[in-house]
């Protein structure tokens, strides 16, 4: 069973690494994936979060970074040396076969620290922000969802890597959120005002 699990992760890696190859997400996919691409979305973040909240917006703040410091603990740190599964690009079996976009990296591959970061993220201010602005669900699921699926399709993620990164992601963002949200300061958050 666990065998068939694992050859059918491959088969769909293989089916978006090199099944959906073409030029333009060769170059998009990269892109996507790279932390400094979304540099202009996080300030955007930060600057409008202080500008039209202000304390709250501090403390919104506060915790989008306290779920991603914990999103990439956890997954960096205590689960990929856990479980220790290889990086499809590192792993001697297939790696041939492999298409890198990107330079692979050392490290492990379960869960994806970038899909864990980003469902991480999305959720948490889906959560906070979702009752003023619905827009939000469908933008930062793609969001997340576009970066997470670039991992696998540049050759670094297994499909099984990403989904468990986006669950532990998920589940961190939406502590997080609850936590936020039972704060004094935020009773009257999701009424408006």
């Amino acid at each position: 069973m666990f065998e068939q699990i694992i050859q059918f992760d491959q088969n769909l890696f293989f089916g978006i690494n090199q099944g959906l190859s073409n030029s333009f997400f060769d170059w998009l996919m990269p892109a996507l994936r790279n932390r400094f691409f979304w540099t202009p979305l996080y300030l955007f973040i930060v600057i409008f979060l202080v500008r039209n909240y202000g304390k709250k917006g501090w403390l919104i703040l506060l915790f989008t970074i306290l779920t991603f410091g914990l999103t990439d603990y956890f997954s960096s740190s205590v689960i990929k040396p856990t479980i220790e599964r290889l990086r499809p690009c590192n792993d001697p079996e297939i790696k041939k076969e492999v298409r890198n976009l990107i330079a692979c990296g050392s490290g492990y591959s379960f869960p994806s620290s970038h899909a864990a970061n980003h469902f991480g993220l999305a959720v948490f201010l889906i959560l906070v922000f979702y009752r003023k602005w619905r827009l939000i669900l469908p933008i930062g699921l793609f969001w997340a969802f576009s970066i997470s699926f670039a991992q696998i399709y540049v050759g670094v993620h297994f499909p099984l890597d990403i989904m468990g990164g986006a669950i532990l992601g998920s589940m961190i963002g939406y502590v997080m959120s609850t936590i936020l949200m039972v704060n004094k300061s935020f009773k009257a958050w999701g009424s408006g005002n």
